[in-house]
């Protein structure tokens, strides 16, 4: 790797890519007094904003008000529809189908879409405003110290840089197979072309994505079967938050299917088919295919100009973003270190401020928190039970169930736990929360982790009664008592 560069204020810094790695770095820059590039295809907020994260939490909230309208009957609050007393899918079903709950999914992905563009201008303009200079098109490297846009028109713009930032992020990664159509079969950036609901919803991949979309679209009224190559959803998550989602989906009606990997999806007269490894075949109106991402760095001109990449095709960095290139850093899902946008925006800071002799902190993923926007959501910060396990540390655990917090209760809330680990001396390590609103209660053991804060320090801060996150210093207080056994 190559070292810091030195004074660099008012040098030339050029961004590949206005995404959250992209546009906050360029912020940083500016601040810094750079001269500062950003060369975006899609439009400023990149994929994050147009076709991914923003796009599909708007979807995925949309979804909630369906899912808090399933618990209404359990609150005493009853639709005009008769709906089946004994069994919860009749009700949800009841809900998604009456004339004044139905989902019109046209309207509902045009409203997604204006979202998405509206915080698209919003980091354009500020951007603007800040004195960036931003080109849409395609950008290129042309060695390690010029840059070249292409933009839709055909007009070719150089720029010459003393720093190049690239941040690319990635793009669904396609099966062979399986192609997408954009029609019948979508990766997650074309599911909101859709204009009616999908029938018969098959999402292939049980990663984040996959169990993200299969939650939303079945809330929505989707019948939904989600295809796992692994035993079970969510595999590289907490095994109890996994079991959570999964008891959830098994109860609304998902058809589950572990353990069956997919090696073709076509289309049919009506719809499409997806053939699996062992021969078996699915049918359905629409598949998704969540299969993971693939980095957007093919064919920019990284390798010709020395850029080392993995063989998984990401840049390979160092913890101030630095490439094998002097100059040349990266930020983002081009790197691999951690696909949030969090963490691309820190890379992207981080790597500025190396480059241009600011104070900088290496980067650090102890203390990122991680949303997955299930329902209920997943939350987590600090060391995984599963991490702690395999680096052979000392640690103690608690778990307090949702249903036994009276908020909880009034809320209707069934399913869900907050869970911490701390070190046997006192220190919490990490934590896991299962929750509707999960991203919002993460914050306090987050602040813990950060701070290396104690169990009992916790479990000492007042909280609001009632409240879920009452429950947060209830399970600091059980961890203090195991200590004392």
């Amino acid at each position: 790797m190559g070292t810091p560069e030195q004074d660099l204020q008012s040098s030339r810094v050029v961004i590949l890519g206005g995404g959250p790695g992209g546009y906050e770095s360029a912020l940083v820059a500016r601040r810094l007094g750079a001269d500062v590039t950003v060369v975006e295809r899609l439009g400023l907020g990149g994929a994050a904003v147009l076709t991914d994260v923003v796009p599909s939490k708007t979807l995925i909230a949309t979804a909630e008000w369906m899912t808090i309208a399933d618990r209404a009957p359990d609150l005493g609050i009853h639709l005009d529809e008769p709906v089946s007393a004994h069994a919860r899918i009749d009700r949800t079903r009841a809900i998604r189908e009456s004339e004044r709950h139905r989902v019109d999914l046209s309207e509902v992905n045009v409203r997604v879409k204006a979202l998405a563009a509206a915080q698209s201008a919003d980091v354009h303009a500020r951007l603007e405003r800040e004195g960036v200079r931003v080109v849409i098109g395609s950008g290129r490297l042309d060695g390690p110290r010029r840059v070249v846009a292409s933009e839709e028109a055909g007009r070719e713009h150089a720029f010459d840089a003393d720093v190049v930032l690239v941040a690319t992020g990635a793009v669904p990664r396609r099966l062979p197979g399986g192609e997408p159509d954009g029609e019948r079969i979508l990766t997650w950036t074309q599911l909101y072309e859709l204009t009616s609901l999908p029938q018969r919803l098959i999402v292939v991949g049980s990663g984040v994505t996959g169990a993200e979309f299969a939650g939303a679209y079945l809330a929505l009224g989707s019948e939904v079967v989600l295809v796992s190559s692994r035993d079970r959803v969510l595999p590289g998550e907490d095994a109890d938050a996994a079991d959570v989602i999964e008891e959830v989906f098994r109860a609304q009606g998902m058809t589950l299917m572990a353990r069956s990997r997919a090696q073709s999806a076509t289309r049919t007269a009506d719809g499409v088919v997806v053939t699996l490894t062992d021969g078996r075949t699915v049918s359905g109106s629409h598949v998704l295919m969540a299969v993971g991402s693939v980095p957007s760095t093919a064919g920019i001109g990284l390798v010709e100009a020395g850029v080392r990449l993995r063989p998984s095709g990401h840049v390979e960095v160092d913890k101030v973003s630095r490439t094998s290139v002097r100059g040349v850093y990266a930020a983002g899902d081009c790197t691999g270190v951690l696909p949030l946008a969090s963490v691309a925006a820190m890379q992207g800071r981080i790597a500025i401020s190396h480059a241009l002799g600011d104070s900088v902190m290496p980067l650090s993923l102890r203390t990122v928190a991680a949303n997955i926007f299930t329902e209920p959501e997943i939350a987590t910060v600090g060391d995984s039970e599963a991490q702690l396990r395999a680096a052979g540390s000392r640690y103690v655990t608690s778990t307090l169930a949702l249903a036994q917090n009276p908020r909880a209760k009034m809320l209707g809330m069934r399913h869900g736990f907050v869970k911490l680990f701390a070190h046997p001396a006192g220190q919490v390590l990490g934590g896991v929360v299962v929750a509707p609103n999960a991203s919002e209660l993460i914050f306090p053991i987050t602040l813990a982790v950060s701070h290396r804060l104690t169990a009992d320090e916790v479990a000492s801060s007042f909280t609001v009664y009632p409240s879920v996150s009452g429950s947060i210093a209830e399970v600091a207080r059980m961890l203090h008592q195991r200590q004392d056994d």
